[in-house]
C-alpha cells in the first residue's frame, strides 16, 4: 500500500473490493429490511468503488450512489452511469427522493456526522427507509488503524474503543465509533422511526480463507452470539429507519 493510498484509507475508510460471504450476508440483511422499497429508487450514500450499487442494481432497484473520492466515483463509473462525486453531509439531490437509501460503514468518516444523518432523511420519501451500518464501540478491536507519535499505523488494533473517548480518539482521530446512544442522538428531532436497532458481527472471510474450517465455526459462535446480550460485542450496528412524514 503506497502512502497515499494509507492515508486515503485513514481518512475515508476503504470500501468493497471483493464479493465475499461478508457482502453477500448484509445485502439479504438490505433487502429484508428494504423491503418493496427495493424495487423502487435508491441511494448508496458512500458507494466506494460501486459494489453495492451493482448488487442493488441487479435486485431491481433503480440505484444512484454518491461517493465523497473522485478515484472511487471513477471506478465506479465503469459499471454504472448514477454516480456522483459529492460530500455526504451536502446531498446535491431534491428532497423526498429516494424510496431506500444505504449508508454502510460511512458516517464515521464524514466530516459532520449530524448533517450526514439529516440529508438522508431529507432525501427519503415519507415511508421511505435509511439502513445504516456503522462501527460499534463496543467491538474490542479498532479496525480502522491508529495514530501514534504522528504516524498512521494500519490495521486492527485491539481495545483501542475501551479507552475513555478523549484518549481513543486521540489515537483514532479520524474516524468515529458509536454507542447506541451516540446513534440516537443523531436522529433527535428527525421524523423517524426506527424498524430495526441491532449490533452484528462480521463474516471473517479473512481468516476462515487462512484457517478454513476452524475460521467457519469461529464465525457460526459469534453469529450465534447476535441472537444474546453478548451482541454488544459486535463489530456494527445496524439500523432500519423509517422516515414518518
Amino acid at each position: 500500500m503506497t502512502e497515499r493510498d494509507m492515508e486515503k484509507a485513514a481518512l475515508r475508510g476503504e470500501p468493497s473490493y471483493v464479493w465475499r460471504d461478508g457482502q453477500r450476508r448484509r445485502l439479504q440483511m438490505i433487502q429484508k429490511f428494504a423491503g418493496e422499497r427495493m424495487r423502487g429508487r435508491a441511494l448508496e450514500n458512500g458507494c466506494g468503488v460501486g459494489m453495492y450499487v451493482d448488487k442493488m442494481t441487479e435486485l431491481g432497484a433503480n440505484v444512484t450512489g454518491l461517493e465523497y473520492d473522485f478515484d472511487r466515483a471513477r471506478d465506479a463509473r465503469r459499471n454504472s452511469e448514477r454516480i456522483i462525486n459529492a460530500a455526504g453531509e451536502y446531498l446535491p439531490l431534491p428532497s423526498m427522493t429516494f424510496d431506500l437509501i444505504l449508508s454502510h460503514e460511512v458516517i464515521e468518516h464524514v466530516q459532520d456526522d449530524a448533517l450526514a444523518v439529516r440529508e438522508m432523511i431529507r432525501a427519503l420519501k415519507p415511508g421511505g427507509r435509511l439502513i445504516l451500518f456503522c462501527p460499534n464501540r463496543g467491538y474490542p478491536v479498532e479496525t480502522h488503524g491508529v495514530f501514534w507519535k504522528g504516524k498512521y499505523y494500519f490495521g486492527n488494533k485491539p481495545f483501542v474503543n475501551y479507552l475513555p473517548r478523549v484518549w481513543r480518539d486521540k489515537l483514532a482521530p479520524h474516524v468515529r465509533v458509536y454507542s447506541k446512544r451516540d446513534l440516537q442522538k443523531l436522529f433527535e428531532g428527525l421524523p423517524v422511526t426506527f424498524i430495526e436497532r441491532t449490533i452484528i458481527f462480521g463474516a471473517y472471510d479473512n481468516i476462515i480463507a487462512r484457517f478454513g474450517a476452524m475460521g467457519k465455526i469461529l464465525r457460526a459462535v459469534l453469529q450465534f452470539l447476535e441472537a444474546t446480550p453478548l451482541r454488544a460485542l459486535g463489530i456494527s450496528h445496524f439500523w432500519a429507519v423509517e422516515k414518518v412524514s
